[in-house]
């Protein structure tokens, strides 16, 4: 499904991936993991094309994601969940979650509302009021509601647990782990895989922008 080759990526003129290299299988949920620094959100801001590599492929699907601009990874049914939930703090959280679903024509606005309050039903209670008056749990809730309406494909989850109250996170790790066994890919970066060691089915340790091991979970 997604293929990172020997990929290279500076900012700034300094050299953050060294040459990364991972693989995430259809249906399968793989973990990044390493320490702050080393590269992950730099990897994931590149696969959604905020950033361009100098060297190396990015292939989704047989696609080369190089040749498009970053709108296109949405219409490709790619999610992305970010670190900092990347909220509009105006916009309802109803809103939010179907940004994404207005740059992808393909999908029907009510079908991926339907399943995103099935698997996070907490949302439909919210629905209407505005993100910059959730707590900080609740606006990663939301953020993952959002990449999961257009994630029909691959998910992208950067640091998902993180800062979030340990009920919310327990909560998080239910819904991701309710992934398993669909069609979607998963790709979870992390500084560490307490929170997910047991439901992911790989890890690739990056250090340095680099890989150090892969080993299975």
């Amino acid at each position: 499904m997604l293929q990172v080759e020997s990929v290279h990526v500076a900012i700034q003129s300094v050299q953050v991936l060294r040459g990364l290299s991972l693989q995430v299988d259809t249906g399968r949920m793989v973990g990044l993991v390493g320490r702050n620094g080393a590269g992950k959100t730099t990897l994931i801001r590149t696969l959604m094309g905020h950033l361009a590599p100098s060297q190396g492929r990015i292939v989704f699907d047989g696609q080369d994601l190089g040749k498009l601009p970053p709108h296109a990874r949405a219409a490709l049914g790619i999610g992305y969940m970010p670190e900092d939930r990347g909220l509009v703090p105006e916009l309802t959280v109803e809103e939010n979650i179907l940004v994404p679903v207005w740059v992808n024509k393909s999908l029907k606005q009510a079908e991926r509302l339907a399943l995103v309050y099935r698997v996070l039903p907490e949302l439909l209670e919210m629905r209407a009021r505005k993100a910059l008056l959730l707590s900080g749990g609740q606006q990663k809730l939301v953020a993952l509601g959002r990449a999961l309406a257009v994630g029909t494909r691959l998910l992208l989850l950067d640091e998902p647990f993180e800062g979030v109250a340990p009920v919310l996170s327990k909560r998080l790790g239910e819904v991701i782990k309710g992934l398993k066994g669909s069609a979607t890919s998963v790709l979870i970066a992390q500084s560490d895989l307490n929170h997910s060691r047991r439901i992911v089915d790989s890890e690739v340790v990056i250090e340095r922008g680099g890989n150090v091991e892969r080993a299975a979970v």
